[in-house]
C-alpha cells in the first residue's frame, strides 16, 4: 500500500519499519533543540511530516516497547488516531511515566505507526440487544476462575 508523506521540515525522517514483518513503522522526533519531559509530564513532539492514507484506513499510533520499558515514554492517550482526511502535522503527545526528567532529541525514534483498515459503522437506536452468555458482564468478569 503506498501512503504519501509530505516533509514540513527538512529535517524530518519518514516512517520506517525495523524489519521486513514489522507491523509498525518507527515515528522520529524532528527539531533541532532537545525536549526535556519531566516526571510525570506531557509534550507535544513534533515528526516533522504529513500523511496521505488512503481511504478506509486509519493510522494508530503506539507505544515503541523499548522507550516505555527502559525511558518511561509512551503516548499519553495510550493509542493516538490518525483520521484519513487528516492532512496536519503528525504529533505524538509523549509522556514521561518515570521519576526523572527524559530528554528527546531530533532523530529519536518515539513511536509506532500502524496503518490498518477501519469500519464506519451506522448507529441506530435500538429497543433491546440480542441475548449472549457474557450478558452484561464487565470489567473482568470473563477471566474469573
Amino acid at each position: 500500500m503506498k501512503v504519501n508523506v509530505k516533509k514540513l521540515d527538512q529535517s524530518a525522517h519518514l516512517p520506517t519499519y525495523g524489519s521486513e514483518l514489522s507491523a509498525g513503522a518507527d515515528l522520529y522526533a524532528c527539531g533541532e533543540d532537545p525536549v526535556s519531559i519531566g516526571a510525570g509530564e506531557t509534550k507535544f513532539i513534533h515528526t516533522g511530516i504529513a500523511i496521505e492514507l488512503p481511504a478506509g484506513t486509519v493510522g494508530l499510533v503506539y507505544a515503541r516497547s523499548g522507550l516505555a520499558c527502559k525511558q518511561d515514554l509512551a503516548p499519553a492517550n495510550k493509542v493516538g488516531v490518525i483520521d484519513c482526511d487528516y492532512r496536519g502535522e503528525v504529533m505524538v503527545a509523549l509522556h514521561n511515566h518515570g521519576k526523572e526528567a527524559r530528554t528527546v532529541c531530533g532523530g529519536d525514534r518515539i513511536a509506532q505507526l500502524v496503518v490498518a483498515p477501519y469500519y464506519a459503522a451506522e448507529f441506530a437506536e435500538a429497543e433491546s440487544l440480542s441475548d449472549t452468555v457474557r450478558g452484561e458482564g464487565g470489567f473482568g468478569s470473563t477471566g474469573k476462575r
